[in-house]
């Protein structure tokens, strides 16, 4: 198997924290470039619904910022001396995004958490790593936290 261009998609979730070990580790043993990505949300285009130019360009501004920076935080410690990465932010629906991201850069592998939104969330978003298995133009390991660590 060649695995040469591995995607973690993050929403900072705990499911995306157990993810990214997994995610690590894969590119490290087949020496991979990891991408990793995180989709901000765009409720206008999911619901068609208008935000003022203003505030929505300024709030998507301060989310991609925000996005960047806890990408570096949440991750530092699982990167440490990892190299290969190229970090992104994007913007859009985020099964979407992913996807798209995916056949874009030829993706091998896709290392993807499955818990991070529960009730009512879930219900409305759906769930991102499920549509994303289903889709995918390569192959997808999802990653569950373990039992005893849900709370």
């Amino acid at each position: 198997m060649k695995v040469e261009r591995i995607l973690f998609p993050t929403d900072f979730s705990e499911g995306a924290q157990q993810a990214l070990t997994y995610a690590v580790d894969l590119a490290t043993h087949y020496e991979a470039k990891l991408y990793m990505v995180h989709v901000i949300y765009d409720l206008a285009k999911a619901t068609g619904m208008h935000v003022p130019h203003v505030s929505h360009d300024e709030m998507y501004k301060e989310l991609n910022k925000w996005a960047a920076t806890e990408m570096d935080r949440c991750c530092h410690e699982e990167l440490r001396g990892f190299q290969n990465i190229e970090k992104a932010v994007l913007k859009g629906i985020p099964y979407e995004e992913i996807l798209k991201f995916a056949g874009d850069k030829k993706i091998d592998m896709i290392v993807i958490g499955t818990y991070g939104r529960s009730g009512l969330e879930r219900f409305i978003f759906g769930s991102t790593a499920e549509r994303v298995v289903r889709r995918a133009p390569c192959a997808v390991m999802t990653v569950r936290v373990p039992e005893h660590r849900k709370s």
